[in-house]
């Protein structure tokens, strides 16, 4: 790799999806969703900072936890355009999805908690399946799954 103008600390699409453990095609549909951007070569090769080595990283761990993309790209909004982020500027970030991922446990453990009675009750009823159907709004005039 060439090593003026900074291009020794940029990676290639291969040496960044070596790195991060991702295919290539992912990286590419990350870029296309705006969560990383590269610059192009002359040649028209894309360019990638050795930064976006940790937003790839925020990416996998979000999406381990269940955390969709558009929650993501939000919160990429909040880092500098421009530079390499700051420790505060990823602890803003975890700050941000803190309060959702608590709510997603409290639900995991809401349904792990009842799963098994829920699945070993029968029931096959809307009307009174809390887990199953949340906010049931036609359970309330009686109608249940084995109506049509």
């Amino acid at each position: 790799m060439a090593t003026g103008s900074g291009e020794a600390e940029e990676l290639t699409v291969g040496q960044l999806a070596a790195r991060s453990g991702l295919s290539v095609s992912a990286l590419h549909f990350y870029e296309r969703q705006g969560l990383i951007h590269s610059r192009r070569t002359s040649g028209n090769q894309r360019r990638y900072p050795r930064s976006i080595l940790r937003r790839v990283a925020v990416i996998k761990a979000a999406h381990r936890a269940g955390i969709p993309l558009a929650t993501v790209a939000d919160a990429f909004e909040l880092l500098p355009h421009d530079g390499v982020p700051t420790q505060q500027d990823w602890g803003r970030l975890s700050r941000a999805w803190r309060t959702e991922i608590d709510e997603r446990i409290a639900r995991l453990e809401h349904l792990r908690d009842r799963l098994d009675g829920c699945i070993a009750c029968g029931c096959l009823s809307l009307s009174t399946c809390s887990l199953v159907n949340p906010q049931d709004r036609l359970g309330a005039s009686g109608a249940s799954a084995l109506e049509p």
